[in-house]
């Protein structure tokens, strides 16, 4: 399946390179060496952003979402122990997600 136009916009808006490897044959959306960005559109599919975040061992983690799926985007966040911030699409919210003490 192809991406949409705001996926694109999103993706390519990020800093840094888009489309790096991942072990295993994944992708992140963008990264540069401190900065991992996903951008997710399916609530599905959050949780494997989060993993693909998580896997990237980069220090600063964001996920943009729609701003109707913030709320389960930092849900997902937390329940796998991953710090960092999720945004919506246009960047205009943002919510940080702390380290588990």
């Amino acid at each position: 399946m192809s991406e949409s136009q705001s996926h694109k916009r999103a993706k390519s808006k990020a800093p840094g390179k888009t489309e790096v490897k991942l072990p295993g044959g994944r992708r992140l959306d963008s990264a540069t060496p401190t900065t991992a960005t996903e951008v997710e559109r399916n609530t599905q599919n959050i949780p494997k952003a989060v993993k693909r975040l998580k896997d990237s061992d980069r220090p600063r983690k964001v996920l943009q979402v729609p701003q109707n799926l913030m709320t389960d985007a930092v849900e997902a966040m937390k329940k796998q122990g991953v710090s960092g911030t999720v945004k919506n699409l246009s960047s205009t919210k943002r919510r940080s997600v702390p380290k588990k003490g």
